[in-house]
């Protein structure tokens, strides 16, 4: 990255941080309590290092082979790492143990996998469930209904420590619509507290991205995840024909 390419990023978050104090405040909230995840999807490692430098908490990662990379590049200096993508079974000894939380639970198939894994290491590793905020057939995520008893099921696993919730609501859903899925996830939050499960607290709600976290921390988002609104457009380079 450029000087000047640098000095935006840093504008962004600097941006974004503001932004992330004022919707905190209205809502009654410490600006504290909510963590700015930079998405660094397809970002090198030389831009994830150069973000790591600026208030950013921790980032998120779609894909194991990312998470990899830049855990072995040291890019992320030392901040936490979430891995925020679809997880597939088989790329799971991939990302337990690499990344601090799995925000992307939603079956019971993933949870065994994880469970074996963090088993093998030694370790717990936590988890989110991911919520389908608006049932979508071509979403991953759990349904709302289901959630209680996949957390019967992670009970049963002494690997897996459940931390909290994370959604992504439909794309084409207007703001209003959308603080009402992030609503509704924060009562499922509380509601799955009260149930008093054994190795869950449901405290963090990562919700809200780069067009919606502030309509996210309005309803109690934790974790608001940015990506496009701090290293800009993505780009995706031309496949060999």
């Amino acid at each position: 990255m450029s000087i000047t390419d640098n000095a935006l990023m840093a504008e962004k978050v600097a941006r974004l941080r503001e932004e992330i104090s004022a919707a905190a405040k209205s809502a009654g909230r410490a600006p504290s309590d909510v963590l700015l995840c930079a998405v660094c999807k397809t970002r090198g490692a030389d831009t994830v290092r150069e973000s790591a430098l600026l208030p950013v908490d921790l980032f998120g990662e779609n894909h194991a082979q990312e998470l990899c990379a830049h855990l072995e590049s040291g890019a992320y200096l030392g901040k936490p790492v979430h891995f925020i993508g679809h997880l597939q079974t088989n790329k799971v000894k991939k990302v337990v143990g690499g990344a601090d939380v799995i925000e992307s639970a939603d079956s019971v198939k993933l949870l065994l996998e994880i469970n074996k894994e963090a088993e093998k290491r030694g370790i717990t590793q936590d988890v989110f469930i991911e919520i389908n905020a608006g049932r979508e057939e071509s979403k991953s995520g759990v349904f709302a209904d289901a959630l209680f008893s996949l957390c019967e099921e992670a009970e049963k696993l002494g690997r897996i420590r459940v931390r909290g919730l994370m959604t992504i609501p439909p794309a084409s859903a207007s703001p209003e619509d959308t603080r009402r899925y992030f609503a509704e996830i924060r009562e499922l939050a509380f509601k799955a507290a009260e149930k008093g499960f054994k190795n869950a607290d449901f405290r963090e709600l990562s919700m809200g991205m780069t067009g919606s976290f502030t309509e996210a921390i309005k309803e109690g988002a934790t974790i608001v995840r940015i990506g496009t609104g701090i290293y800009g457009p993505r780009y995706y380079p031309p496949k060999d024909e």
